[in-house]
């Protein structure tokens, strides 16, 4: 047990940061709708949902990727309060807003209890309604503004995310752990420099990715919940990583199409 706990601290404390800053620089090469798709891929929940398996077995991981998927319509509502707030007011108040818009929507489907089947038709359904209902985002033109810090500031902020729900698992229960994985602080981050430094439009083309990439999303935590139990963490995540590198390769040509090419700026 206690090389088992080592181990995960060290793959939490070197995996997670790696991921995100190689997602960050990848967005500064593409623009704010490439960075989006990027951010919709479960680069904290996924990470989560490993390390539960490790700490708390295939069952809690299992029942946790499950709430995991359904928590995605969390961060659709933090998307749309925040875009729409983002059109006429500044970057803190939109944050403020979207934060409580994901916070009201987790307490809400904490008090559901549906089957796997109603839950993947909602999630589906709302990634239709959340990207339909997104504002028609005008792009400001102004440059973007990188600071030297603002890269190292989300390593650890995704990375101290992962630690403080893994820690706190035991005493929240696989489902509301689950809703709570998805919680939008790499996305958050992002959309907060991109909005101070290029204007509201420009971070609602940044959430508008991330609601396209997020499909991967539901794909990766839907095939977790079905096979993590009965094949086991390592051949269930390879079987996930495989079948969703595919989905967002899709998702990309769909960006590609809408943009005319990676020119996304």
């Amino acid at each position: 047990m206690l090389i088992i706990d080592w181990v995960t601290f060290v793959l939490k404390l070197v995996l997670v940061p790696t991921f995100i800053g190689a997602v960050s620089l990848a967005g500064r090469r593409w623009g704010t709708t490439v960075s989006g798709w990027l951010v919709g891929l479960p680069f904290t929940s996924g990470p989560v949902a490993f390390f539960l398996a490790l700490e708390q077995g295939t069952v809690f991981a299992a029942k946790a990727s499950e709430a995991i998927m359904l928590g995605i319509t969390s961060v659709y509502a933090f998307c749309l309060v925040y875009s729409h707030v983002a059109m006429r007011m500044g970057w803190l108040p939109s944050v403020v807003a979207g934060i409580a818009a994901f916070f009201v929507s987790t307490f809400l489907l904490e008090a559901l209890t549906l089957p796997l089947s109603i839950e993947l038709l909602l999630v589906v359904l709302l990634l239709v309604v959340s990207l339909l209902l997104m504002p028609r985002a005008v792009s400001s033109g102004a440059p973007a503004k990188h600071m030297r810090w603002e890269i190292p500031a989300r390593m650890v902020s995704a990375t101290a995310l992962v630690f403080l729900i893994t820690g706190l698992a035991p005493l929240l229960g696989s489902q509301l752990t689950g809703l709570l994985s998805p919680f939008p602080i790499y996305a958050t981050t992002l959309a907060a420099f991109t909005h101070r430094s290029q204007g509201g439009g420009e971070a609602a083309k940044l959430l508008k990715g991330l609601i396209i990439g997020s499909a991967t999303f539901i794909l990766f935590f839907l095939i977790l919940t079905l096979t993590i139990v009965t094949w086991g963490v390592a051949v269930s995540f390879l079987v996930t990583a495989g079948a969703c590198f595919l989905a967002h390769l899709t998702s990309l040509q769909i960006l590609r199409l809408r943009n005319h090419g990676l020119g996304l700026h």
